[in-house]
């Protein structure tokens, strides 16, 4: 794409990019030549990250994902903007017990993390299909692997994780023949303040930095791979995970399975 004979720069939007892994993905896509829209909650961060990306045009966008009108503000930025890269990155842990996570909260974890990324992904994707081209990152973690490890607690948020992951692969296969290219990103624990900002004192725990998650997502789509674990050496294990999922999948019939008849 040209302006006035000058090649463009490709525009990214990065959700959650006021802090931790948001903030770095606009630092190294700035750097890697892209032009940003960076939302979050916070007007004071998003304009503390523009001044430091000065050699891209930086548009702050404050918009607060945990609700209707947040959503659908960014959804028409989404469908409006010829975005090269999506990167549905926002998040909220309300780590609790289903029975003790207020209603409140639950539903601004569910806008946050299902209701936004599908909505914003369904808003930018008409836009990159008639270009032939672009790409979507989902921001999920290794917990939406994890439904039946312990401790207990995170019902909620889990299931919202393992909501962008299935997201993510089935929209690799109906996407990806038009030239979109789709990638769950499942970082473990990240030194951020994700978790402090919800009380949790995690200072003990080895954690993998920010920059070391957007490397690995950014190599990741280089490498093709559409669930990118930063922290998981094997990548096959993730392959095994798919390929019993497809087997339970395609194990079914229309006939009652034996264990269930008398």
């Amino acid at each position: 794409m040209t302006q006035n004979g000058v090649a463009a720069r490709p525009l990214a939007l990065v959700t959650g990019a006021s802090a931790g892994i948001g903030w770095a993905f606009a630092h190294r896509l700035a750097a890697q030549g892209y032009d940003l829209s960076v939302v979050g909650r916070r007007a004071e961060r998003l304009a503390e990250l523009a001044a430091e990306l000065p050699g891209a045009q930086v548009r702050p966008v404050v918009a607060d994902l945990g609700t209707d009108a947040g959503i659908a503000a960014v959804a028409d930025l989404c469908a409006s903007e010829p975005l090269a890269l999506l990167v549905n990155n926002a998040g909220v842990a309300h780590y609790m017990p289903l029975t003790q996570l207020p209603a409140d909260k639950a539903a601004e974890l569910l806008h946050v993390k299902v209701i936004a990324p599908t909505m914003l992904s369904r808003a930018v994707v008409p836009g990159m299909v008639s270009r032939g081209t672009g790409t979507i990152i989902n921001v999920a973690g290794m917990l939406g692997f994890g439904a039946a490890a312990p401790p207990q607690g995170r019902v909620t948020y889990v299931a919202t994780l393992a909501h962008l992951i299935a997201l993510s692969q089935a929209m690799h296969q109906e996407l990806s023949p038009q030239g979109l290219q789709v990638q769950v990103l499942c970082p473990g624990v990240v030194a951020t303040e994700f978790h402090t900002r919800q009380g949790f004192d995690l200072s003990a725990i080895p954690r993998m930095s920010a920059d070391d998650v957007v490397t690995a997502s950014l190599k990741g789509l280089a490498l093709g791979e559409v669930i990118c674990a930063p922290g998981v050496e094997d990548a096959e294990l993730l392959k095994t995970v798919e390929q019993a999922e497809l087997a339970a999948f395609h194990g079914q019939s229309p006939e009652l399975a034996q264990r269930y008849r008398n």
